[in-house]
């Protein structure tokens, strides 16, 4: 066996390694197992002989403009403050690997920038005379990000985290400017960006706003600002919450674009779901054939977008009955349903949420027939009840009425309709616990920081994209139903567009009838 044990470099000695041992910081510690070279001479042969970068023409992304209208509605709420909208950092997964880097969806929305973009990077609007901004507006938008070092740097090959040689190319200043119509500025700026002038308005500074929650580090940069110019922490953190509020409501309205963006997630969705069906006969059987589903799906999202929108749910028989199974980790049985809740979210990081119960043999049983109908019966209820004008709770309501209605017919219901239907009552929630709706967009759950008045009370207007999501969970341990009944779960979920006549379900050619959903599902089996 070849000795591999790590050796001491020429420039090291190992009485040198075992006085430095303990003064070697914690963090720098996880580079032990690298060895990496330091002589000049490996540095000077490093930084050479590299071709230069290859430059092509940058055109402008398609989002920008509508992203620039959200900046300015943005500067509208909020003119005379400085801005701070971080992309957020790195996050580690395990050690010294990351996850896959996301930014946050207000940075996404208000850049138009998708998963090409660097973490760290963070969006300031600085405020300007009135009406002398961008677009118009009272702000100007500059975007602070780490540029890509050269070939000749240290950097290139030597950080792991941000060099070319460990992570590919990155955009740089000009580039990533000529794709989003933003002025760009390097990282190193950031702070004095943020920082100059800054303090309390009644002495002549300029108030500061920060999207929290994002990245700990312009968080601090932000307090120690504030901390050392005297303004309140208390009243800061409710000006910040403000902001985290109006960006979460700009979403509200999706435009053009975004639409546009939620059909291309919402067709690449219906696509997994075909692959679904493909895998089952490997999955029937199989001690993890949920697991088959699930890596199914994965596939077809990293084939046709980005990621998955969130963790897919692949709940057979019981398990379909746990609201949000992602451990999917049990059998797919003959006989059973399959309850398969999945996304992809595309390059531009929209998401679809589309949500089918399948019989795992392709067929039917009464039971399973008679409960799906009945959870369809309420989305399409739910569904034909969406215009302009409706409050958004009203889509609730619509589908709680039909399934308490089925419910009362089965006989399971301990009291009346009207009685369950009552805010004092509820009794049909005991199979229904969820909300049937919440918006979509670049989150699953998207503008979740919106005010209740203009989510759950709010009149639906053109623009909106939200679920429709119905479903019976009748648990093998629940002796309040019939045995019949156990071990069946069913959610049926499309994604709504409301138009200026009234909605338009995104997801509808992703079979929904059982007639429907059992001929499609053997022409996919052949």
């Amino acid at each position: 066996m070849n000795d591999e044990t790590p050796r001491p470099t020429d420039q090291t000695t190992p009485a040198d390694q075992a006085g430095t041992a303990a003064d070697q910081p914690v963090e720098d510690r996880v580079n032990n197992r690298s060895q990496k070279p330091t002589s000049d001479a490996f540095k000077r042969f490093m930084g050479s002989n590299w071709a230069p970068a290859v430059t092509t023409p940058v055109l402008p992304d398609a989002s920008a403009p509508f992203a620039a209208r959200r900046r300015k509605a943005l500067s509208e709420q909020f003119e005379g403050e400085r801005l701070v909208i971080p992309a957020g950092a790195l996050k580690v997964r395990s050690n010294d690997t990351d996850y896959r880097f996301r930014a946050h969806s207000a940075f996404v929305h208000l850049t138009g920038l998708g998963v090409d973009h660097e973490p760290e990077a963070t969006l300031v609007l600085e405020p300007v005379d009135h009406g002398a901004g961008d677009h118009g507006g009272h702000h100007e938008a500059t975007l602070y990000f780490r540029p890509m070092a050269g070939r000749d740097s240290e950097e290139f090959y030597s950080n792991a985290r941000t060099g070319e040689f460990w992570i590919g190319t990155r955009p740089t200043l000009g580039g990533l400017q000529a794709r989003t119509g933003i002025r760009t500025a390097d990282l190193s700026e950031l702070e004095v960006a943020v920082t100059k002038n800054a303090g309390a308005v009644e002495i002549g500074g300029v108030r500061i706003r920060l999207l929290r929650g994002s990245d700990l580090d312009v968080e601090a940069l932000v307090d120690t600002s504030r901390i050392n110019t005297g303004v309140d922490l208390e009243f800061s953190d409710g000006l910040d919450a403000q902001l985290t509020e109006f960006l979460s409501e700009l979403r509200l309205v999706k435009d053009g674009w975004e639409i546009e963006e939620l059909r291309g997630s919402v067709a690449a969705t219906i696509a997994g779901f075909e692959d679904i069906v493909r895998v089952l006969p490997a999955a029937r059987g199989h001690e993890r054939g949920e697991r088959i589903v699930e890596g199914a799906f994965f596939s077809r999202a990293r084939l046709e977008g980005n990621d998955l929108g969130y963790d897919t749910i692949a709940a057979s028989g019981n398990n379909a009955t746990v609201l949000h199974w992602i451990r999917n980790n049990g059998e797919v049985r003959p006989g059973d349903l399959i309850l398969v809740d999945a996304g992809v979210e595309a390059d531009s990081l929209y998401t679809a949420d589309i949500t089918r119960t399948l019989p795992v043999d392709g067929t039917f049983s009464p039971i399973q027939r008679t409960i799906y109908q009945a959870v369809l019966d309420a989305a399409d209820a739910a569904f034909a009840a969406v215009k302009p004008g409706l409050r958004f709770r009203d889509v609730h309501t619509t589908a709680m009425q039909v399934l308490a209605e089925r419910l009362h017919e089965w006989g399971l219901l301990p009291v009346s309709v009207d009685e369950a239907l009552s805010p004092e009552g509820q009794q049909h929630r005991r199979w229904m616990p969820h909300g049937t709706s919440h918006h979509l967009g670049l989150d699953v759950h998207d503008c979740a920081q919106a005010k209740r008045e203009l989510y759950l009370d709010a009149e639906i207007v053109p623009g909106m994209v939200f679920t429709i999501e119905p479903g019976l969970y009748f648990k093998n341990e629940d002796l309040a139903v019939p045995e019949e009944y156990r071990g069946i779960g069913v959610r049926i979920e499309d994604d709504i567009y409301v138009t200026d006549e009234g909605a338009e379900n995104l997801s509808a050619a992703l079979p929904r009838t059982p007639d429907d959903v059992e001929a499609w599902m053997a022409r996919l089996l052949g």
